[in-house]
């Protein structure tokens, strides 16, 4: 059972039966992409994951929660039981090529909700088309079951003040420099980043393929990031709890174990104006 990355090689490899594979591509800037991208072909066997009506709760957001709050436990379990999970079976997510968008948000879902058989598809559906791995159109219809999860509140941080006011820990920002400097701003009411927060890019955990980089390379990358924090003492966030996941995803694959999740991350913080903005290094 694999838990963090699986190949190519290893997916197709897999026997229909021994694992669920969901497509979860997604783009932010035209949102019915994804499925699209998914009706006209995908993975062989793979269901389809909405970023924002499986893997999020836009309702939520009028609560400061982020652009793309997470969904209830009854909601995230409901969506499971419609694609036939059941304990113990393997989940690998895909999405367009690197995991950002929104593979890894949920690997990490499955993680909250204490599912250690799931992993994120090494390079995506682009891995798979370079490889000359089958494509289909048939959109799979599995036996619907009965789940019922709740989530580990101890890998999750919800509150706007905590995250403001961190000192033992280190709150890790994924996204890429020149949002996290407030230089521009395509997405959010404000530009610049939570103060006290550093920056680990997600983009810097690839290869130029769209693969991670090995698992050594990561670590030692990582390391040289958080310092002397121990991995459980870090704090992911970006701009909505989505590509956050990725930087989590990188350390666990590094060994790196047991760092949580800002949720509402950048969004959710600017969503009060009178929340301090920091721009620049510090």
């Amino acid at each position: 059972m694999k838990n963090t990355l699986v190949s190519v090689a290893e997916l197709a490899a897999l026997p229909s039966s021994e694992v669920l594979i969901v497509d979860c591509r997604y783009d932010q800037f035209d949102a019915g992409k994804g499925e699209r991208d998914y009706l006209a072909e995908h993975i062989p066997g793979a269901v389809f994951a909405s970023l924002d009506h499986d893997l999020s709760d836009l309702s939520r957001i009028p609560l400061g929660l982020g652009r793309h709050p997470l969904p209830s436990e009854q909601a995230f379990s409901a969506t499971l039981g419609r694609w036939g999970w059941q304990p113990g079976l393997q989940v690998v997510c895909y999405d367009a090529g690197n995991g950002a968008l929104a593979a890894a948000r949920l690997w990490w879902l499955l993680r909250l909700c204490g599912v250690k058989h799931a992993a994120v598809l090494d390079g995506g559906y682009a891995a798979w088309k370079a490889s000359g791995q089958p494509v289909s159109t048939d959109v799979p219809q599995r036996a619907p079951t009965q789940v019922s999860l709740h989530y580990d509140a101890a890998q999750v941080m919800l509150d706007h003040a905590v995250a403001g006011a961190l000192t033992q820990d280190l709150l890790l920002d994924a996204r890429a420099t020149p949002r996290y400097l407030g230089e521009v701003e395509p997405l959010d009411r404000a530009a610049g980043h939570v103060p006290g927060a550093a920056n680990r890019p997600f983009a810097e955990n690839l290869e130029p393929d769209g693969r991670f980089k090995p698992a050594n390379v990561l670590r030692q990358e990582f390391l040289a990031v958080i310092g002397q924090h121990a991995p459980d003492q870090v704090v992911h966030m970006c701009g909505s709890g989505v590509t956050a996941c990725h930087n989590l995803l990188a350390m666990e694959h590094a060994g790196l174990t047991g760092s949580r999740l800002y949720a509402p991350s950048w969004s959710g913080w600017v969503s009060d104006s009178s929340r301090p903005v920091a721009t620049g290094r510090e």
